[in-house]
């Protein structure tokens, strides 16, 4: 019989963030996620234009007791809290389990507790700053750092004197996403937002998750206004096509932008519109600092570095 050292292991999870599932579905096991009828959200399946493998699977929510897995992979709290309890058999409920941490804490930066404190449920944070502020208790965490891919072929230009930020639902979010800072900055340099509901702060609307390489590659640089997040696949695909990257100094942003070699990042909003004029006055300068955006990418943030992760990190709460 073979042992879960080396047999692809089942693993049910949910579609709550598409591109970081699309990248979590190259980690060599097989992907069932939960649907519901009308595939609302956190139960899309495969829907979208996201190119999934072979190697993901729907499944109807009232079919996952009749099925076996080797891991129950959470990813928000409505599932741990509702569908732990009401989709998943007495014997899933004691399968090994992981629950993915997108975010930081939300309601208190530095005192909340996380909703799972149990010790054999492992919590990955997806970045070394959300794993510092939230209060994890006694429940074993590890940090798996993002991975992307971006198309074959597309590398930054940067030829038009624009800069652009990629942000959903910015002006429903408000502070946390920095809708004031961008407005600032958008008053003195050229912006452009894409995202979902951009229109309704200016912007210009969604671009595909297909298409936003392609797309974002012609601006002279990527602008991240947000206060208070996770780092943005966004931006590291950004990098990975070799894009500046000027946003504010805060959360995980601060360890992976250094001045000077990838971008330039600042607490101080008058600094990092000074940072986007001159890059708007030098393409040269802009394509230098891309050059060190993209060397941190492919050092940092490479999908077969991801995937590795996943794979020992799932083999292990398995063993």
């Amino acid at each position: 019989m073979s042992t879960t050292s080396s047999r692809r292991l089942r693993v049910l999870t949910w579609h709550i963030h598409g591109n970081y599932l699309y990248y979590l579905s190259q980690t060599p096991h097989d992907f069932y996620l939960v649907t519901r009828p009308g595939y609302p959200p956190g139960y899309a399946g495969t829907a979208g234009a996201l190119p999934f493998g072979s190697n993901v699977h729907e499944i109807p929510a009232s079919e996952v007791q009749s099925q076996s897995f080797d891991a129950v992979l959470f990813q928000h709290k409505r599932q741990w809290d509702d569908d732990r309890i009401n989709v998943l058999s007495d014997a899933q409920r004691r399968l090994p389990r992981v629950y993915i941490e997108h975010d930081p804490p939300q309601e208190n930066p530095f005192e909340q507790k996380h909703w799972v404190q149990e010790r054999d449920t492992l919590l990955v944070h997806v970045t070394h700053f959300n794993k510092l502020m939230w209060d994890s208790g006694e429940t074993p965490t590890r940090v798996i750092e993002h991975g992307v891919i971006v198309p074959d072929g597309v590398r930054y230009s940067g030829e038009l004197e624009r800069g652009i930020s990629v942000i959903n639902h910015l002006r429903q979010r408000g502070r946390r996403l920095g809708d004031d800072v961008y407005a600032q900055a958008a008053a003195r340099v050229p912006l452009d937002l894409v995202g979902m509901d951009a229109r309704s702060a200016g912007g210009i609307g969604e671009i595909g998750n297909l298409e936003l390489a392609a797309f974002s590659a012609r601006y002279r640089f990527f602008f991240n206004p947000i206060r208070w997040t996770s780092l943005g696949l966004a931006i590291v695909e950004a990098m990975t096509i070799g894009m500046p990257i000027v946003g504010l100094a805060t959360t995980e942003l601060a360890t992976v932008i250094r001045n000077g070699e990838s971008g330039f990042v600042h607490t101080d909003t008058h600094a990092l519109i000074d940072a986007m004029q001159h890059l708007l006055r030098d393409p040269a300068e802009a394509r230098r600092l891309g050059e060190g955006a993209r060397r941190t990418a492919l050092e940092r943030f490479h999908i077969a570095r991801f995937a590795r992760d996943w794979d020992e990190t799932l083999r292990h709460v398995c063993s």
